[in-house]
């Protein structure tokens, strides 16, 4: 069978394939996105599919896998509202923000001990799973977690640290001024 061109393959599927995802989805804008990824994969791979006939079959496998990633991905970073977790959002000042930048959050990631480091790092920055990093560092996936954690409150410590190093050696007025009369007495 002679290769489709992308608009053949887009009205002769199209439908089939949203109704498809709909009924994955259960939502219309889902099932848009998740069509609209299908056929973008088809225009960037699709050239490499050698049989025509088979197309179908390669348009919902893709579509199905898709759905499965995009799963896959909302378990692991899940959406919330940031109305509903709100109360459990760290307070940083927008003075603090302005003065974080990659290289502070960096050089504030190599001070931390490598023992909680090294999971940091593959967890955040190389995106393995706690199973995965489990395996890497041969330890059970609780210890992983436990490092994440402890890691993840060295990490917050050390840029509040980073961003108001003035308030951390502030003596309190009263004390310095009873002090200082103290002295000068």
């Amino acid at each position: 069978m002679a290769p489709l061109s992308f608009e053949q393959v887009v009205s002769s599927f199209y439908k089939a394939l949203y109704h498809f995802a709909l009924s994955l989805t259960g939502q219309p804008s889902d099932a848009s996105d998740l069509t609209q990824e299908t056929f973008y994969i088809w225009a960037t791979k699709g050239h490499q599919l050698r049989d025509g006939a088979k197309a179908k079959a390669w348009l919902f496998t893709t579509l199905y896998r898709q759905h499965l990633n995009s799963r896959w991905r909302e378990s692991r970073l899940p959406h919330y509202e940031l109305s509903a977790v709100d109360s459990q959002l760290p307070v940083i000042s927008p003075t603090m923000v302005r003065k974080m930048d990659t290289a502070t959050v960096m050089e504030a990631v190599r001070q931390i001990d490598e023992i909680h480091r090294v999971p940091l790092t593959l967890f955040y920055l190389e995106e393995h799973s706690y199973a995965e990093i489990a395996g890497i560092l041969d330890v059970p996936i609780g210890t992983v977690m436990s490092r994440l954690a402890r890691g993840k409150a060295l990490l917050r410590q050390l840029l509040a640290d980073k961003a108001n190093p003035i308030a951390n050696n502030i003596v309190p007025l009263s004390a310095g001024a009873s002090s200082a009369r103290k002295a000068h007495d």
